[in-house]
């Protein structure tokens, strides 16, 4: 994979040497641990130019690994999910306070968000956008500092996060599969215009609170206007059916009551920006209930109004598929170790602790097909056996341009007609 994105031999050599350093370094991934692997501070310097001061282009490397995968382990589906790294300090690239934070987040660090590739066998994460808020794309000493492209500009957070699926899954002309959107607080109309433009399916977890409009006539709410989805939901309840998943990461099996009702979004208001977009649009509300006498614990919006309810929870829950391979492979090869202040160095570090995550994550998956391509993952035969065991388990500042100039060097089922229009 890696011969096919970096051309020059002493950058292949060094990319693989950082790859097998972040599979193979007890501890933190940084520089130093690394570079002890092979041979103390002249490597340390050498390595750490490679990462952070060097001028190849993250981009081609991201798009080998996802068609790497492609072949190795085909997705069911592509996930968006935030990567919240904690830090603190004035000038590593995108660091700063979020007061907007989900609970459990920290209340300072660098937020990202990737672009998975899921399978029921593996999840690989194939892109990365790092959020800029104004604090950096707005000073020019930050700027500067942490070598931020000119092209790279300020975006919001639902910005940054959709075009870490949209921009690669439009370029890079990989199969259309789902796109599972796991980010608090997007605005789904939008999504749904952004993804329908590229014949792309979306799957969007939506709040509680979201309003919708029931579009089948037999359905309690028909005609009633806009509602909340849990309002819809708790309405319809009785046609709640139970529907058996399989947690990926312990291979037990699990039962939830779920369902889905077709909806459609309101229509924007007249005289807003978005009055002029169609909001008839056919979709379904998906609801899941752990708990039969609670409100439903998780709500989704699909443009898959033609797929099977057991289907559709399923691919939700390659989300916490790829959330359980953030903290476990994640943190084995470094997804949240990247010591360096520059926005190049970063977006390097990101994509070559993807590829170590893919030799991680394809070494430890049930088939031996998969096993086998873990081992050719850099064009040549790798280990991920420093890794540790294996465990037991059952078969927005954009990603910007790496070569604009160098980096500073820095220190249940549904109404019958739910399956009658759509995709």
């Amino acid at each position: 994979m890696l011969p096919h994105s970096l051309h020059r031999r002493d950058q292949l050599s060094k990319g693989e040497q950082y790859v097998g350093g972040l599979l193979a370094a007890q501890g933190r991934k940084s520089m130093r641990n690394i570079a002890a692997l092979l041979g103390g501070g002249a490597a340390e310097q050498s390595m750490h130019h490679f990462i952070s001061a060097s001028t190849w282009d993250w981009r081609p490397a991201r798009e080998a690994l996802a068609r790497y995968l492609q072949r190795s382990a085909p997705p069911s589906a592509w996930v968006v999910r935030p990567h919240v790294i904690p830090k603190v300090g004035e000038w590593s690239v995108g660091v700063g306070p979020r007061s907007d934070r989900q609970a459990g987040e920290p209340s300072s660090g660098q937020y990202a968000y990737g672009l998975w590739s899921a399978s029921d066998e593996v999840s690989v994460p194939v892109n990365w956008r790092l959020f800029l808020s104004d604090r950096w794309t707005g000073d020019q000493t930050r700027r500067r500092r942490a070598g931020i492209p000119t092209e790279v500009i300020g975006t919001t957070l639902e910005e940054c996060a959709t075009a870490t699926a949209l921009e690669p899954l439009q370029s890079w002309r990989l199969p259309a599969r789902p796109v599972v959107f796991d980010v608090p607080g997007a605005d789904v109309r939008r999504l749904a215009t952004g993804f329908d433009a590229i014949s792309v399916p979306l799957i969007a977890r939506v709040g509680s609170l979201t309003a919708c409009e029931v579009a089948a006539p037999a359905t309690p709410g028909f005609g009633s206007g806009p509602l909340t989805a849990r309002h819809v939901l708790e309405s319809v309840k009785g046609l709640r059916r139970a529907v058996e998943w399989v947690d990926h990461a312990s291979g037990r099996r699990h039962t939830s009551l779920a369902m889905a009702i077709p909806v459609t979004l309101p229509r924007p208001e007249r005289g807003t920006a978005r009055a002029g977009l169609e909001g008839r649009r056919p979709l379904l509300l998906v609801g899941e209930w752990e708990d039969p006498l609670l409100p439903p614990t998780r709500v989704w919006l699909t443009d898959l109004t033609r797929t099977p309810v057991p289907e559709l929870l399923r691919l939700t829950k390659l989300s916490g598929w790829t959330a359980h391979g953030v903290d476990n492979v994640g943190a084995r090869v470094g997804l949240r170790d990247f010591e360096g202040r520059s926005f190049g160095g970063w977006h390097r570090h990101m994509t070559l602790a993807s590829v170590a995550h893919a030799v991680a994550a394809l070494s430890e998956a049930p088939s031996a097909r998969a096993r086998t391509r873990a081992s050719m993952v850099l064009g040549r035969r790798v280990s991920a056996a420093p890794l540790g065991r294996r465990p037991a388990r059952v078969p927005c500042a954009g990603s910007g341009s790496a070569g604009a100039r160098s980096a500073p060097r820095d220190a249940a089922s549904s109404p019958a007609s739910v399956h009658r229009a759509g995709r």
